[in-house]
């Protein structure tokens, strides 16, 4: 039943991640990727709010709708949430060493990930 409440929430926050970008490249410019940094600071700030809500003692929220808001809806809608939600639980913890490298090996690892994908379908495409 779980993966149930997360596959709901992902479809849910992947139709609206792609509504969000479609209208921003259409709205604001096509040439800045200003749909996706929309999408990336809103999931962030719509996971720590119901993080934060799932989390306070006095909140209580039903797993699955937990698994519903977070792993599905947030995730659904960018990973980046999930991303900035594990770095600022680190920081909180008091984890700043560990904060820090996940900040800069996930940055790297991404943007290595994202250049050696395109390269490589490149490669593929021409033979």
């Amino acid at each position: 039943m779980a993966y149930l409440w997360v596959g709901i929430g992902s479809g849910i926050g992947g139709i609206l991640r792609y509504g969000a970008v479609l209208w921003a490249s259409q709205a604001l410019s096509p040439n800045f990727p200003y749909g996706t940094l929309i999408v990336n600071v809103l999931g962030s700030t719509l996971i720590g709010c119901f993080a934060a809500f799932a989390m306070h003692p006095d909140f209580l929220m039903r797993a699955e709708i937990r698994l519903f808001l977070l792993p599905g809806l947030c995730g659904g809608f960018t990973t980046f949430s999930a991303f900035s939600l594990d770095t600022l639980l680190l920081a909180r913890s008091g984890e700043w060493g560990k904060a820090g490298i996940n900040v800069a090996v996930s940055t790297a690892l991404c943007l290595a990930g994202v250049c050696l994908g395109y390269a490589a379908t490149g490669w593929l495409r021409q033979r």
